[in-house]
């Protein structure tokens, strides 16, 4: 998993509420459990005017230019400000997967649902929770500036402006340590390789009817 430390980058505004897995990842396209290949079918049934399916080529599928990530002023976002309760619905982990494949590396809400959140954690994505007013003012900024970009910090954990105005977030002390290390699960279980096979070799010695 990439390191998450700080980060510059241009927002573009999805301005809905409570969107849930299957708008983020459409269920058609969770039979493949590889971690990559879901950023072209990021907000499928929105992104396109056909109905998608896992293989087409989606580079000749008719776009919806009113959908804003189609929209030319967006293009390369990697900051998504979305509003309350995204990620609601299933728990599929395909849904960061659907976003990192994009290219985001932040979402910033007024609230997440939990699984949701938790599962771009897991995934190198960064959830930031901002109050309601911040995030008005924010889609305010965004929505009225061609090109607008926010810094994030995560070590100082703030959101900063064009103008210079931060915005203060909260995040859990074990996750913050994950992303500014690049640690998923397996690489926060490799850590401890030299203790397991010590556990392993003990294990062995006392129950060796175990190993046999």
């Amino acid at each position: 998993m990439d390191k998450f430390i700080r980060m510059d980058g241009l927002v573009v505004p999805l301005d809905r509420s409570n969107v849930d897995t299957d708008a983020i990842i459409p269920k058609q396209f969770l039979k493949s459990i590889k971690r990559t290949g879901f950023g072209p079918n990021l907000f499928d049934e929105w992104r396109y005017l056909d109905h998608g399916e896992p293989g087409m080529d989606n580079s000749i599928r008719p776009l919806n230019s009113d959908f804003v990530l189609n929209q030319p002023r967006y293009r390369g976002a990697n900051i998504l400000l979305a509003r309350e309760n995204f990620g609601c619905g299933s728990s599929r982990e395909h849904a960061p997967w659907a976003l990192s494949g994009y290219g985001f590396r932040t979402i910033i809400a007024p609230s997440f649902a939990d699984i949701f959140c938790n599962n771009c954690f897991r995934n190198g994505l960064l959830p930031i929770t901002l109050d309601a007013s911040s995030i008005d003012d924010l889609f305010v900024a965004v929505m009225a500036t061609p090109g607008y970009r926010l810094k994030i910090e995560l070590e100082q954990q703030v959101v900063v402006t064009p103008s210079g105005m931060t915005y203060h977030f909260e995040v859990d002390a074990f996750r913050k340590n994950c992303l500014l290390n690049g640690l998923d699960d397996i690489g926060l279980t490799l850590k401890y390789v030299s203790e397991i096979k010590e556990y392993e070799e003990r294990r062995k010695l006392k129950e060796p009817w175990l190993f046999v």
